[in-house]
């Protein structure tokens, strides 16, 4: 199962310093198959862009995403972009782009819509409970998700624990996503 390392301003900080070395200490510590820089409110997000692609650079055959812009993920040669779910016509650019493209879904609807659009993956969440993000869906209804897709879908939302990662990993799922659980 693959692991998606998410990034918050709350544990990365927002200073090149200190983001570097955090960013090197959690890859080496948890080993993840995909990484996204995610900071919604950094206004020096291309500079700490710039530092994620180049600590990125260090580890061979991990993936690495930008959130929401495209034209900076291509630009700096990172694998991809992880867009949000009111970016579902930008999907068809990013492809163009040559960019790997996941998208963050939140309904059946929504994963079904990404497929058919050519995303590559999907986050579908939140499965169990996270701050500020609604009734947790549950590992059934993740289950469910899966038997009517062929997107790969990555479970996010309140994964902590390895026995959530274990439940996720049961469901067949293709991996998880979390800020928290890789802290």
């Amino acid at each position: 199962m693959q692991k998606y390392l998410i990034t918050s301003e709350e544990f990365y900080g927002t200073t090149p310093e200190l983001f570097r070395s955090k960013l090197h200490s959690q890859l080496k510590k948890h080993k993840p198959s995909y990484i996204l820089y995610r900071d919604k409110t950094n206004p020096n997000y291309n500079e700490l862009a710039a530092v994620f692609a180049g600590v990125c650079r260090d580890y061979k055959g991990l993936k690495c995403f930008l959130h929401q812009d495209a034209e900076l993920a291509y630009k700096l040669g990172v694998s991809g972009v992880h867009l949000t779910s009111t970016q579902f016509e930008e999907i068809a650019k990013a492809k163009r782009m040559g960019l790997f493209v996941i998208i963050s879904t939140h309904t059946k609807e929504e994963v079904l819509r990404a497929q058919k659009l050519g995303a590559d993956a999907v986050t579908y969440s939140p499965i169990f409970a996270s701050p500020n993000k609604g009734e947790p869906k549950g590992v059934e209804e993740l289950k469910r998700i899966l038997d009517i897709s062929d997107v790969k879908v990555f479970a996010l939302g309140g994964i902590v624990t390895q026995e959530q990662v274990e439940m996720i990993e049961r469901s067949k799922a293709y991996g998880f996503a979390s800020i928290r659980y890789f802290f």
